[in-house]
């Protein structure tokens, strides 16, 4: 069975074909805060770029990204901080 992280990467992989892509499980720095369960897997942040950013709004591209991970956001995710660029945009990781 894959991770929760795994199953982000290969979700955001599938629909966007990233240029670059990392996800950090942050968990850890969220123990004791409202949504973290032992083991993690419930905080997570995402660096993303992609053509598919290009000329989208900041809020147009979080959307985007939240829609490909709807199931996660339902389910085992209580928070992920998006960071959506376009190629040659400043901000990739």
């Amino acid at each position: 069975m894959a991770s929760v992280r795994e199953t982000i990467e290969a979700k955001l992989k599938a629909a966007l074909s990233p240029e670059a892509l990392a996800v950090d499980d942050e968990s850890h720095l969220h123990a004791g805060h409202a949504g973290h369960r032992p083991g993690g897997e419930s905080h997570f942040r995402v660096y993303v770029t992609a053509a598919e950013f290009a000329g989208l709004s900041r809020l147009d591209r979080h959307r985007r990204v939240n829609a490909i991970l709807a199931q996660e956001l339902a389910g085992p995710v209580h928070a992920l901080a998006v960071h959506a660029s376009a190629p040659g945009e400043p901000g990739r990781r």
